[in-house]
């Protein structure tokens, strides 16, 4: 990851809010939210794009972990799963209609 890159994470982290165990909160474009897998932390944002939202996550485990970002294009109705080995280090990020929400273990509907 280039300097960059780091430097932009670590500036969305600081806007970003906090996202608790069984907490859940919808996003608006470009607004930053900060996440926790377990021992893995990092962000999460969105931005619109023609071909539907675009979500970037970034994670890292501890301060010396190599960062990792995921990006994929949600459309209404789609979803997006990240996880760890363990039920802590869940991460549901989904898009109904024009809102994206950020879910972990505990209010993952059925």
């Amino acid at each position: 990851m280039s300097i960059r890159s780091t430097v932009l994470a670590v500036t969305l982290a600081a806007l970003g809010t906090s996202l608790g165990a069984a907490e859940a909160r919808g996003l608006r474009p470009n607004e930053a939210q900060s996440i926790h897998l377990g021992d893995v932390s990092g962000v999460t944002y969105y931005t619109v794009e023609p071909d539907g939202y675009r979500v970037v996550t970034t994670l890292a485990q501890g301060e010396a972990g190599t960062p990792v970002r995921f990006v994929s294009v949600l459309a209404p109705g789609q979803r997006a799963l990240l996880s760890t080995p363990n039920q802590a280090g869940a991460l549901e990020i989904s898009r109904s209609s024009d809102s994206v929400t950020v879910r972990k273990p505990g209010t993952l509907s059925n």
